[in-house]
């Protein structure tokens, strides 16, 4: 799979992971809902963000690499 293929899984996954999260957060609304929400919710997209322009970067110097070893 290409990178960009790599990219848009992750962010379909992480659309479909906060997308679950907003519906179970109907029904599960206790101290442990709160607390997984905090050490695993509230970072995800900025976690994210961050992978995806890793991801672009890396892209980017393969490209080179490729490039240069022709």
């Amino acid at each position: 799979m290409s990178m960009s293929g790599n990219k848009g899984r992750l962010v379909g996954l992480a659309r479909d992971i906060s997308l679950q999260w907003a519906e179970t957060k109907n029904y599960w609304r206790d101290a442990k809902s709160e607390e997984f929400d905090r050490k695993f919710m509230t970072g995800l997209s900025i976690h994210v963000g961050r992978t995806v322009m890793v991801l672009e970067q890396l892209e980017e110097l393969l490209k080179k690499v490729r490039s240069d070893c022709e």
